[in-house]
Protein backbone atom coordinates (compact mmCIF):
# COMPACT_ATOMS: atom_id res chain seq x y z
CA UNK A 1 0.00 0.00 0.00
CA UNK A 2 1.46 3.43 -0.89
CA UNK A 3 2.57 5.74 1.93
CA UNK A 4 0.00 8.40 1.02
CA UNK A 5 -2.92 5.99 1.14
CA UNK A 6 -1.66 4.56 4.44
CA UNK A 7 -1.32 8.05 5.93
CA UNK A 8 -4.81 9.06 4.80
CA UNK A 9 -6.24 6.00 6.52
CA UNK A 10 -4.68 7.08 9.81
CA UNK A 11 -5.33 10.80 9.59
CA UNK A 12 -8.99 10.17 8.75
CA UNK A 13 -9.66 8.60 12.16
CA UNK A 14 -10.54 11.03 14.92
CA UNK A 15 -10.94 8.89 18.05
CA UNK A 16 -7.85 7.33 19.59
CA UNK A 17 -9.53 3.92 19.95
CA UNK A 18 -10.43 3.87 16.25
CA UNK A 19 -6.98 5.17 15.32
CA UNK A 20 -5.08 2.43 17.15
CA UNK A 21 -7.46 -0.22 15.81
CA UNK A 22 -7.04 1.00 12.21
CA UNK A 23 -3.27 1.30 12.60
CA UNK A 24 -2.98 -2.30 13.76
CA UNK A 25 -5.32 -3.59 11.07
CA UNK A 26 -3.30 -1.86 8.33
CA UNK A 27 -0.02 -3.34 9.59
CA UNK A 28 -1.54 -6.82 9.76
CA UNK A 29 -2.98 -6.49 6.26
CA UNK A 30 0.45 -5.51 4.93
CA UNK A 31 1.88 -8.78 6.30
CA UNK A 32 -1.21 -10.85 5.52
CA UNK A 33 -1.56 -12.16 9.09
CA UNK A 34 -4.50 -11.98 11.48
CA UNK A 35 -3.06 -11.60 14.97
CA UNK A 36 -1.35 -8.55 16.40
CA UNK A 37 -1.29 -6.19 19.36
CA UNK A 38 -0.23 -2.72 20.52
CA UNK A 39 1.44 -2.26 23.89
CA UNK A 40 2.04 0.95 25.87
CA UNK A 41 4.55 1.42 28.67
CA UNK A 42 3.12 2.92 31.87
CA UNK A 43 5.78 3.36 34.56
CA UNK A 44 6.84 -0.20 35.47
CA UNK A 45 3.96 -1.84 33.60
CA UNK A 46 3.30 -2.69 29.95
CA UNK A 47 -0.38 -2.75 28.95
CA UNK A 48 -2.01 -4.10 25.81
CA UNK A 49 -4.29 -1.32 24.55
CA UNK A 50 -5.31 -2.96 21.25
CA UNK A 51 -5.45 -6.51 19.93
CA UNK A 52 -6.70 -8.03 16.68
CA UNK A 53 -7.40 -11.58 15.55
CA UNK A 54 -9.14 -14.64 16.94
CA UNK A 55 -9.13 -14.81 20.76
CA UNK A 56 -7.74 -11.28 20.88
CA UNK A 57 -10.09 -10.57 23.80
CA UNK A 58 -7.84 -12.79 25.93
CA UNK A 59 -4.87 -10.53 25.18
CA UNK A 60 -6.53 -7.09 25.26
CA UNK A 61 -5.91 -5.10 28.48
CA UNK A 62 -3.31 -7.63 29.66
CA UNK A 63 -0.71 -6.00 31.91
CA UNK A 64 2.88 -7.24 32.13
CA UNK A 65 5.63 -6.14 34.47
CA UNK A 66 8.69 -4.61 32.83
CA UNK A 67 10.68 -7.09 34.93
CA UNK A 68 9.02 -10.09 33.24
CA UNK A 69 10.70 -11.57 30.19
CA UNK A 70 8.74 -10.78 27.03
CA UNK A 71 9.35 -9.83 23.42
CA UNK A 72 7.65 -6.47 23.99
CA UNK A 73 9.75 -5.82 27.09
CA UNK A 74 12.93 -6.59 25.17
CA UNK A 75 11.98 -4.17 22.38
CA UNK A 76 11.15 -1.42 24.88
CA UNK A 77 14.49 -1.92 26.63
CA UNK A 78 16.64 -2.16 23.50
CA UNK A 79 14.61 0.27 21.37
CA UNK A 80 14.89 -1.78 18.19
CA UNK A 81 12.85 -4.15 16.06
CA UNK A 82 13.20 -7.88 16.62
CA UNK A 83 12.10 -11.20 15.10
CA UNK A 84 11.36 -14.11 17.42
CA UNK A 85 10.15 -17.69 17.12
CA UNK A 86 7.16 -18.34 19.34
CA UNK A 87 7.68 -21.11 21.87
CA UNK A 88 11.41 -21.26 21.15
CA UNK A 89 12.79 -17.78 21.86
CA UNK A 90 13.65 -17.42 25.54
CA UNK A 91 12.35 -13.87 25.53
CA UNK A 92 8.82 -15.04 24.67
CA UNK A 93 6.29 -14.79 27.53
CA UNK A 94 4.55 -18.14 26.98
CA UNK A 95 2.01 -17.79 29.80
CA UNK A 96 0.08 -15.16 27.85
CA UNK A 97 -0.80 -17.74 25.19
CA UNK A 98 -1.60 -20.55 27.57
CA UNK A 99 -5.37 -20.34 26.95
CA UNK A 100 -5.06 -19.67 23.20
CA UNK A 101 -5.82 -22.49 20.77
CA UNK A 102 -3.35 -21.14 18.19
CA UNK A 103 0.12 -20.28 19.41
CA UNK A 104 2.58 -17.81 17.94
CA UNK A 105 4.93 -19.31 15.34
CA UNK A 106 6.79 -16.18 14.34
CA UNK A 107 6.70 -12.73 15.92
CA UNK A 108 7.69 -9.35 14.50
CA UNK A 109 7.87 -6.58 17.09
CA UNK A 110 8.52 -2.91 16.30
CA UNK A 111 9.18 -0.08 18.80
CA UNK A 112 6.90 2.95 18.84
CA UNK A 113 8.55 6.34 19.30
CA UNK A 114 7.36 9.81 20.23
CA UNK A 115 8.40 12.68 17.97
CA UNK A 116 11.02 13.48 20.64
CA UNK A 117 12.61 10.07 20.04
CA UNK A 118 11.47 8.62 23.36
CA UNK A 119 10.08 5.08 23.14
CA UNK A 120 6.56 4.69 24.53
CA UNK A 121 5.31 1.34 23.24
CA UNK A 122 5.55 -1.49 20.73
CA UNK A 123 3.45 -3.17 18.06
CA UNK A 124 3.51 -6.94 17.55
CA UNK A 125 2.73 -8.73 14.27
CA UNK A 126 2.17 -12.45 14.88
CA UNK A 127 2.10 -15.35 12.42
CA UNK A 128 0.18 -18.38 13.73
CA UNK A 129 0.39 -20.43 10.51
CA UNK A 130 2.30 -23.71 10.45
CA UNK A 131 5.98 -22.91 10.25
CA UNK A 132 5.28 -19.18 10.33
CA UNK A 133 5.45 -18.90 6.56
CA UNK A 134 3.08 -15.98 6.05
CA UNK A 135 5.36 -13.22 7.28
CA UNK A 136 7.50 -11.54 4.63
CA UNK A 137 10.96 -11.14 6.16
CA UNK A 138 12.81 -9.85 3.13
CA UNK A 139 15.00 -6.89 4.16
CA UNK A 140 13.51 -4.50 1.58
CA UNK A 141 9.98 -5.39 2.67
CA UNK A 142 10.85 -5.01 6.36
CA UNK A 143 12.25 -1.55 5.54
CA UNK A 144 8.90 -0.56 4.02
CA UNK A 145 7.06 -2.01 6.98
CA UNK A 146 9.31 -0.10 9.39
CA UNK A 147 8.49 3.15 7.56
CA UNK A 148 4.79 2.36 7.86
CA UNK A 149 5.16 1.67 11.57
CA UNK A 150 7.04 4.97 12.02
CA UNK A 151 4.20 6.86 10.32
CA UNK A 152 1.58 5.15 12.48
CA UNK A 153 3.74 5.60 15.57
CA UNK A 154 3.81 9.37 15.14
CA UNK A 155 0.05 9.53 14.47
CA UNK A 156 -0.69 7.37 17.51
CA UNK A 157 1.74 9.22 19.79
CA UNK A 158 0.22 12.58 18.81
CA UNK A 159 -3.23 11.20 19.60
CA UNK A 160 -2.03 9.88 22.98
CA UNK A 161 -0.39 13.22 23.83
CA UNK A 162 -3.56 15.04 22.80
CA UNK A 163 -5.65 12.70 24.95
CA UNK A 164 -3.34 13.30 27.91
CA UNK A 165 -3.53 17.06 27.45
CA UNK A 166 -7.31 16.92 27.19
CA UNK A 167 -7.37 14.93 30.44
CA UNK A 168 -5.09 17.51 32.08
CA UNK A 169 -7.26 20.40 30.88
CA UNK A 170 -10.36 18.59 32.10
CA UNK A 171 -8.75 17.96 35.49
CA UNK A 172 -7.82 21.65 35.73
CA UNK A 173 -11.31 22.66 34.63
CA UNK A 174 -12.85 20.35 37.23
CA UNK A 175 -10.57 21.81 39.93
CA UNK A 176 -11.52 25.38 39.02
CA UNK A 177 -15.16 24.36 38.73
CA UNK A 178 -14.93 22.78 42.16
CA UNK A 179 -13.62 26.01 43.61
CA UNK A 180 -16.64 27.90 42.39
CA UNK A 181 -19.33 25.25 42.61
CA UNK A 182 -18.57 23.92 46.09
CA UNK A 183 -17.69 20.45 44.91
CA UNK A 184 -15.67 19.56 47.96
CA UNK A 185 -16.40 16.78 50.41
CA UNK A 186 -16.79 18.47 53.79
CA UNK A 187 -18.00 17.10 57.09
CA UNK A 188 -17.14 16.04 60.63
CA UNK A 189 -20.28 14.09 61.51
CA UNK A 190 -20.23 10.38 62.25
CA UNK A 191 -22.56 9.72 59.30
CA UNK A 192 -20.21 11.55 56.92
CA UNK A 193 -17.14 9.78 58.34
CA UNK A 194 -18.78 6.41 57.74
CA UNK A 195 -19.39 7.29 54.07
CA UNK A 196 -15.77 8.40 53.62
CA UNK A 197 -14.47 5.19 55.19
CA UNK A 198 -16.56 3.10 52.82
CA UNK A 199 -15.55 5.30 49.89
CA UNK A 200 -11.85 4.70 50.60
CA UNK A 201 -12.41 0.92 50.69
CA UNK A 202 -14.54 0.88 47.55
CA UNK A 203 -12.21 3.07 45.48
CA UNK A 204 -9.37 0.53 45.36
CA UNK A 205 -11.59 -2.17 43.82
CA UNK A 206 -13.14 -2.55 40.38
CA UNK A 207 -16.52 -3.80 41.58
CA UNK A 208 -19.70 -1.93 40.59
CA UNK A 209 -20.93 0.60 43.15
CA UNK A 210 -24.54 1.66 43.65
CA UNK A 211 -24.96 4.98 45.48
CA UNK A 212 -28.24 5.62 47.27
CA UNK A 213 -29.30 9.05 48.40
CA UNK A 214 -31.94 11.75 48.23
CA UNK A 215 -31.72 14.48 45.63
CA UNK A 216 -29.03 17.01 46.51
CA UNK A 217 -26.92 14.75 48.76
CA UNK A 218 -23.92 14.81 46.41
CA UNK A 219 -24.06 11.44 44.62
CA UNK A 220 -22.15 12.70 41.57
CA UNK A 221 -19.51 14.29 43.78
CA UNK A 222 -19.02 11.00 45.63
CA UNK A 223 -18.72 9.14 42.30
CA UNK A 224 -16.05 11.59 41.12
CA UNK A 225 -14.11 11.12 44.34
CA UNK A 226 -14.22 7.33 43.98
CA UNK A 227 -12.82 7.64 40.46
CA UNK A 228 -10.15 10.10 41.64
CA UNK A 229 -8.93 7.65 44.27
CA UNK A 230 -9.00 4.59 42.00
CA UNK A 231 -6.24 3.21 39.79
CA UNK A 232 -8.34 4.46 36.86
CA UNK A 233 -7.87 8.11 37.86
CA UNK A 234 -5.74 8.89 34.78
CA UNK A 235 -8.38 7.47 32.45
CA UNK A 236 -11.64 9.23 31.49
CA UNK A 237 -14.79 9.37 33.57
CA UNK A 238 -18.09 9.88 31.77
CA UNK A 239 -21.37 10.85 33.41
CA UNK A 240 -24.82 10.13 32.05
CA UNK A 241 -28.15 11.02 33.65
CA UNK A 242 -30.51 8.19 32.71
CA UNK A 243 -33.60 10.38 33.12
CA UNK A 244 -32.31 13.28 31.03
CA UNK A 245 -33.00 11.82 27.58
CA UNK A 246 -35.49 9.25 26.15
CA UNK A 247 -34.60 5.55 26.01
CA UNK A 248 -33.62 5.27 22.31
CA UNK A 249 -31.35 8.32 22.56
CA UNK A 250 -29.88 7.05 25.81
CA UNK A 251 -29.06 3.74 24.15
CA UNK A 252 -27.19 5.47 21.31
CA UNK A 253 -25.31 7.63 23.84
CA UNK A 254 -24.20 4.61 25.86
CA UNK A 255 -23.60 2.06 23.11
CA UNK A 256 -22.78 4.27 20.13
CA UNK A 257 -23.81 3.45 16.58
CA UNK A 258 -22.45 2.78 13.12
CA UNK A 259 -23.06 4.78 9.99
CA UNK A 260 -26.51 4.02 8.53
CA UNK A 261 -27.86 2.45 11.73
CA UNK A 262 -30.85 4.80 11.58
CA UNK A 263 -31.99 7.95 9.84
CA UNK A 264 -29.51 10.68 10.62
CA UNK A 265 -26.62 8.33 11.45
CA UNK A 266 -24.24 9.80 8.88
CA UNK A 267 -21.06 8.58 10.57
CA UNK A 268 -19.85 6.17 13.22
CA UNK A 269 -20.18 7.34 16.81
CA UNK A 270 -18.46 5.75 19.79
CA UNK A 271 -20.67 5.35 22.85
CA UNK A 272 -19.76 6.28 26.41
CA UNK A 273 -19.06 2.66 27.36
CA UNK A 274 -16.42 2.22 24.67
CA UNK A 275 -15.01 5.74 25.06
CA UNK A 276 -14.51 5.17 28.79
CA UNK A 277 -12.59 1.92 28.35
CA UNK A 278 -9.99 1.85 31.08
CA UNK A 279 -11.95 4.45 33.04
CA UNK A 280 -15.31 4.89 34.77
CA UNK A 281 -18.92 5.44 33.74
CA UNK A 282 -21.30 7.05 36.23
CA UNK A 283 -24.98 6.33 35.57
CA UNK A 284 -27.11 8.79 37.55
CA UNK A 285 -30.85 8.31 38.11
CA UNK A 286 -30.45 4.61 37.32
CA UNK A 287 -33.98 3.83 38.43
CA UNK A 288 -35.34 5.82 35.49
CA UNK A 289 -33.71 3.61 32.85
CA UNK A 290 -36.23 1.91 30.55
CA UNK A 291 -36.75 -1.81 31.15
CA UNK A 292 -35.68 -2.89 27.64
CA UNK A 293 -32.39 -1.01 27.94
CA UNK A 294 -31.69 -2.63 31.30
CA UNK A 295 -31.26 -6.01 29.57
CA UNK A 296 -28.63 -4.59 27.23
CA UNK A 297 -26.79 -2.98 30.14
CA UNK A 298 -26.78 -6.35 31.90
CA UNK A 299 -25.01 -7.94 28.92
CA UNK A 300 -22.38 -5.20 28.91
CA UNK A 301 -21.60 -5.92 32.56
CA UNK A 302 -21.60 -9.72 32.17
CA UNK A 303 -19.61 -9.94 28.94
CA UNK A 304 -17.44 -6.81 29.20
CA UNK A 305 -18.34 -6.02 25.63
CA UNK A 306 -20.52 -3.55 23.79
CA UNK A 307 -22.27 -3.76 20.44
CA UNK A 308 -22.99 -0.38 18.78
CA UNK A 309 -26.42 0.14 17.25
CA UNK A 310 -26.51 -1.23 13.71
CA UNK A 311 -23.33 -3.26 14.13
CA UNK A 312 -23.03 -7.05 14.11
CA UNK A 313 -19.70 -7.02 15.92
CA UNK A 314 -19.12 -6.67 19.64
CA UNK A 315 -16.16 -4.75 21.04
CA UNK A 316 -14.37 -5.61 24.25
CA UNK A 317 -14.30 -2.90 26.89
CA UNK A 318 -12.74 -2.47 30.31
CA UNK A 319 -14.64 -0.02 32.48
CA UNK A 320 -15.99 0.39 35.96
CA UNK A 321 -19.66 1.26 36.48
CA UNK A 322 -20.80 3.47 39.32
CA UNK A 323 -24.53 4.10 39.43
CA UNK A 324 -26.79 6.17 41.64
CA UNK A 325 -30.47 6.42 42.44
CA UNK A 326 -32.82 8.39 44.67
CA UNK A 327 -35.56 5.88 43.88
CA UNK A 328 -36.72 3.00 46.06
CA UNK A 329 -35.31 0.14 43.99
CA UNK A 330 -36.84 -2.47 46.29
CA UNK A 331 -40.26 -1.13 45.32
CA UNK A 332 -39.22 -1.01 41.66
CA UNK A 333 -38.19 -4.67 41.88
CA UNK A 334 -41.55 -5.58 43.39
CA UNK A 335 -43.37 -3.55 40.72
CA UNK A 336 -41.38 -5.28 37.96
CA UNK A 337 -40.02 -2.00 36.57
CA UNK A 338 -36.41 -2.85 37.41
CA UNK A 339 -34.64 -6.10 36.55
CA UNK A 340 -33.62 -8.18 39.52
CA UNK A 341 -30.58 -9.67 37.75
CA UNK A 342 -29.29 -6.20 36.84
CA UNK A 343 -29.85 -4.99 40.40
CA UNK A 344 -27.65 -7.72 41.84
CA UNK A 345 -24.95 -6.98 39.26
CA UNK A 346 -24.85 -3.28 40.12
CA UNK A 347 -25.47 -3.49 43.85
CA UNK A 348 -22.20 -5.28 44.64
CA UNK A 349 -20.96 -2.37 46.78
CA UNK A 350 -23.89 -0.29 48.06
CA UNK A 351 -23.16 3.18 49.45
CA UNK A 352 -25.85 5.09 51.35
CA UNK A 353 -25.51 8.88 51.54
CA UNK A 354 -27.25 10.40 54.56
CA UNK A 355 -29.54 13.41 54.03
CA UNK A 356 -28.38 16.72 55.50
CA UNK A 357 -30.89 16.46 58.38
CA UNK A 358 -28.97 13.37 59.57
CA UNK A 359 -25.62 15.18 59.58
CA UNK A 360 -26.54 18.50 61.16
CA UNK A 361 -23.06 18.84 62.72
CA UNK A 362 -21.73 19.45 59.20
CA UNK A 363 -24.01 22.43 58.49
CA UNK A 364 -21.75 25.12 60.07
CA UNK A 365 -18.76 23.89 58.00
CA UNK A 366 -20.78 23.78 54.79
CA UNK A 367 -22.21 27.25 55.46
CA UNK A 368 -18.73 28.66 56.07
CA UNK A 369 -17.39 27.06 52.90
CA UNK A 370 -20.26 28.28 50.69
CA UNK A 371 -20.06 31.81 52.08
CA UNK A 372 -16.29 32.02 51.48
CA UNK A 373 -16.67 30.66 47.95
CA UNK A 374 -19.52 32.98 46.98
CA UNK A 375 -17.74 36.01 48.46
CA UNK A 376 -14.72 35.27 46.28
CA UNK A 377 -16.89 34.63 43.26
CA UNK A 378 -18.94 37.84 43.69
CA UNK A 379 -15.92 39.84 44.90
CA UNK A 380 -17.84 41.11 47.88
CA UNK A 381 -17.48 41.03 51.69
CA UNK A 382 -18.35 37.71 53.30
CA UNK A 383 -21.33 37.36 55.61
CA UNK A 384 -21.10 36.25 59.22
CA UNK A 385 -23.93 34.28 60.81
CA UNK A 386 -24.59 34.56 64.52
CA UNK A 387 -24.74 31.45 66.68
CA UNK A 388 -28.54 31.73 66.85
CA UNK A 389 -28.73 31.91 63.04
CA UNK A 390 -26.60 28.78 62.71
CA UNK A 391 -28.81 27.08 65.27
CA UNK A 392 -31.91 27.81 63.18
CA UNK A 393 -30.19 26.49 60.05
CA UNK A 394 -29.34 23.30 61.91
CA UNK A 395 -32.95 22.90 63.03
CA UNK A 396 -34.37 23.26 59.52
CA UNK A 397 -35.02 19.95 57.71
CA UNK A 398 -33.35 20.88 54.35
CA UNK A 399 -35.50 18.70 52.07
CA UNK A 400 -33.25 19.71 49.16
CA UNK A 401 -30.18 18.72 51.19
CA UNK A 402 -26.77 20.24 50.38
CA UNK A 403 -27.95 21.66 47.06
CA UNK A 404 -30.71 23.58 48.86
CA UNK A 405 -28.23 24.87 51.45
CA UNK A 406 -25.88 25.98 48.69
CA UNK A 407 -28.64 27.90 46.89
CA UNK A 408 -29.80 29.40 50.19
CA UNK A 409 -26.31 30.84 50.79
CA UNK A 410 -26.30 32.33 47.28
CA UNK A 411 -29.63 34.04 47.99
CA UNK A 412 -28.32 35.18 51.34
CA UNK A 413 -25.29 36.83 49.71
CA UNK A 414 -27.49 38.67 47.20
CA UNK A 415 -30.57 39.60 49.19
CA UNK A 416 -29.35 40.19 52.72
CA UNK A 417 -27.67 43.60 52.99
CA UNK A 418 -26.35 43.10 56.50
CA UNK A 419 -22.81 41.86 57.16
CA UNK A 420 -23.86 40.12 60.38
CA UNK A 421 -26.80 37.79 59.72
CA UNK A 422 -29.15 37.39 62.69
CA UNK A 423 -32.26 35.16 62.95
CA UNK A 424 -34.37 38.21 62.07
CA UNK A 425 -32.60 38.36 58.70
CA UNK A 426 -33.43 34.76 57.80
CA UNK A 427 -36.43 33.80 55.63
CA UNK A 428 -39.48 32.82 57.60
CA UNK A 429 -39.52 29.32 56.16
CA UNK A 430 -36.22 28.71 57.98
CA UNK A 431 -37.55 29.95 61.33
CA UNK A 432 -41.00 28.45 60.67
CA UNK A 433 -42.79 31.69 61.63
CA UNK A 434 -44.96 32.12 58.52
CA UNK A 435 -44.42 29.17 56.21
CA UNK A 436 -44.22 25.41 56.41
CA UNK A 437 -40.81 23.89 57.11
CA UNK A 438 -40.39 22.61 53.57
CA UNK A 439 -41.52 25.57 51.49
CA UNK A 440 -39.31 27.82 49.38
CA UNK A 441 -39.04 31.57 49.07
CA UNK A 442 -41.70 31.93 46.37
CA UNK A 443 -44.17 29.63 48.13
CA UNK A 444 -44.72 31.85 51.15
CA UNK A 445 -47.48 34.29 51.97
CA UNK A 446 -48.27 37.45 50.04
CA UNK A 447 -46.48 39.80 52.40
CA UNK A 448 -43.30 37.74 52.71
CA UNK A 449 -39.97 39.03 51.43
CA UNK A 450 -36.97 36.69 51.58
CA UNK A 451 -34.64 38.84 53.69
CA UNK A 452 -35.41 41.86 55.84
CA UNK A 453 -33.39 45.03 56.14
CA UNK A 454 -33.29 47.73 58.77
CA UNK A 455 -33.29 50.45 56.10
CA UNK A 456 -37.06 50.70 56.23
CA UNK A 457 -40.29 48.69 56.42
CA UNK A 458 -40.70 45.92 53.89
CA UNK A 459 -43.20 46.68 51.11
CA UNK A 460 -46.48 44.82 51.24
CA UNK A 461 -48.73 43.60 48.45
CA UNK A 462 -52.53 43.90 48.56
CA UNK A 463 -54.25 42.04 45.68
CA UNK A 464 -57.82 42.23 46.92
CA UNK A 465 -60.33 43.19 44.18
CA UNK A 466 -57.75 43.29 41.35
CA UNK A 467 -58.09 41.69 37.89
CA UNK A 468 -55.48 39.16 36.68
CA UNK A 469 -53.54 41.72 34.63
CA UNK A 470 -53.66 44.17 37.53
CA UNK A 471 -52.39 41.46 39.86
CA UNK A 472 -49.46 40.77 37.53
CA UNK A 473 -48.62 44.47 37.24
CA UNK A 474 -48.90 44.97 41.00
CA UNK A 475 -46.72 41.97 41.71
CA UNK A 476 -44.07 43.14 39.25
CA UNK A 477 -43.95 46.57 40.88
CA UNK A 478 -43.92 44.92 44.31
CA UNK A 479 -40.84 42.76 43.63
CA UNK A 480 -39.10 45.70 41.97
CA UNK A 481 -39.71 47.81 45.04
CA UNK A 482 -38.61 44.95 47.29
CA UNK A 483 -35.30 44.75 45.42
CA UNK A 484 -34.73 48.52 45.20
CA UNK A 485 -35.24 48.42 41.43
CA UNK A 486 -32.58 45.75 40.84
CA UNK A 487 -33.83 43.57 37.96
CA UNK A 488 -31.61 40.59 38.83
CA UNK A 489 -32.78 40.53 42.44
CA UNK A 490 -36.39 41.02 41.43
CA UNK A 491 -36.27 38.12 38.96
CA UNK A 492 -34.81 35.87 41.68
CA UNK A 493 -37.66 36.79 44.04
CA UNK A 494 -40.18 36.11 41.26
CA UNK A 495 -38.37 32.82 40.52
CA UNK A 496 -38.07 33.51 36.76
CA UNK A 497 -35.17 34.15 34.40
CA UNK A 498 -33.95 37.73 34.28
CA UNK A 499 -34.71 38.00 30.54
CA UNK A 500 -38.25 36.68 31.10
CA UNK A 501 -38.87 39.16 33.91
CA UNK A 502 -37.43 42.02 31.82
CA UNK A 503 -39.74 41.06 28.94
CA UNK A 504 -42.81 41.04 31.20
CA UNK A 505 -41.95 44.49 32.49
CA UNK A 506 -41.82 45.80 28.92
CA UNK A 507 -45.20 44.25 28.06
CA UNK A 508 -46.74 45.70 31.21
CA UNK A 509 -45.28 49.11 30.42
CA UNK A 510 -43.35 49.26 33.66
CA UNK A 511 -40.18 51.31 33.45
CA UNK A 512 -37.09 50.11 35.30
Amino acid sequence: MPYVSFLKELVGELSISELQKRFLQLILNLQNVERGSIWIKKEDKIQCIEAEGKESDKILHTILSTKSKSIVGWVLENEEMTIAEGGVDKRHYKDIEEELHKKSRLILCFPLFLTSGEIYGAVQVIDTSAGGKKLNLKPEYLKILQDMVDIGSIALSNALIRQKRIAQVKALHDTIDSMYSGRFLLGVSQAFSKVMTQLASYAVTDYPILIYGESGTGKELIAREIHRRSHRKDMPMFIQNCSAIPGPLLESELFGYVKGAFTGAFENKIGLFEASSGGTVFLDELGEMEYALQAKLLRVIEENEVKPLGSNQSRKINMRIISATNKDLDQALNDGTFRQDLFYRLNVLPLFLPPLRERREDIPFLVEHFINREARFMNCPRKKLTADSIKQLKEYRWPGNIRELENFIRQLMVLCHEEIVTPADLPSYISGDQCGTETHFTHCSDTFTPFTSEEGPSPTLNMEGLTWSEVEESYAKFVLESSDGNISRASKIANVNRSTFDSRLAKLGIKK
